[in-house]
């Protein structure tokens, strides 16, 4: 079966101020993103962030990646979603284990849970290792991918693929932040979001000593818009490119970013 083309969405952190989220997405839908995405963290809950776009567009999808389920359970969740009167039939709710100590377990054991609490709503499920990218592939609604190269990318797609497969289910879609950034200070931005990750716990450990990069060279840090979508364009195993903004959180340099970035006609 032919993949569908392409997708763009355009991620930020959650938390992102109110004023900036209105026009953002605004400028996101009108330069051809299909989505828009936050992250939730300790500080900011990503669905709160999706609430606010969701005032200045009807037509976007509307992702969060990805919720931690040691920090927020499936029934937390689905209040959430109802207290901001999210239309479900928007959303991608990506999931991930956390701090856990079994990752692989969590995800496995808590889906009877999550399919309860949120029953036809899509669910994603954040995957970097082989075994994590297979159950996304085999059990989930997709996978989301985050801090990989596009070769490393095209090679968890594989796996994701292969537990569609031995499950006998067509490949979901698989979902990616690439962290983006455009301009004079784009390398030291990049290397600045990326220090935070490569030692925030054990899974990030491992998967950034499984990478190999050099430090602050995992995304999109380019000098010309032109550049950037060149290296943007190398992440074809993606189905949704999910642009991960890195620039001041102001409305002008982020729909700048933005527009830089957003996908080109074929």
């Amino acid at each position: 079966m032919k993949r569908p083309d392409q997708r763009r969405g355009f991620g930020v952190a959650a938390g992102l101020p109110p004023e900036v989220c209105g026009p953002l997405a605004s400028t996101c839908e009108e330069t051809g993103y299909a989505a828009m995405f936050a992250n939730d963290h300790p500080g900011a809950k990503g669905l709160e962030t999706l609430a606010e776009f969701a005032r200045a567009t009807d037509s976007l999808d509307l992702g969060v990646g990805v919720i931690a389920l040691d920090r927020h359970t499936p029934a937390e969740i689905a209040a959430d979603i109802d207290r901001l009167d999210l239309d479900p039939a928007r959303l991608w709710i990506g999931l991930g284990a956390g701090f856990s100590k079994k990752p692989l377990t969590t995800m496995r054991e808590m889906l009877p849970e999550i399919r309860r609490e949120l029953g036809g709503i899509r669910v994603v499920m954040a995957a970097m290792g082989p075994k994590m990218c297979a159950l996304a592939g085999a059990e989930y609604d997709g996978a989301f991918f985050n801090w990989m190269t596009a070769g490393f990318a095209a090679g968890a797609r594989e796996n994701v693929e292969a537990g569609a497969s031995e499950a006998g289910r067509e490949t979901p879609p698989v979902f990616g932040y690439v962290r983006t950034a455009i301009g004079d200070d784009a390398s030291e931005r990049l290397a600045k979001e990326e220090s935070f990750y490569r030692d925030l716990h054990e899974g990030y450990r491992s998967h950034f000593e499984r990478l190999g990069e050099p430090e602050g060279t995992v995304g999109v840090a380019a000098a010309t818009p032109e550049s950037a979508q060149e290296a943007l364009a190398a992440y074809t195993a993606l189905d949704m490119l999910v642009v991960r903004g890195l620039a001041s959180a102001r409305v002008e340099p982020m729909c700048e970013l933005a527009r830089q970035a957003a996908p080109r006609a074929a």
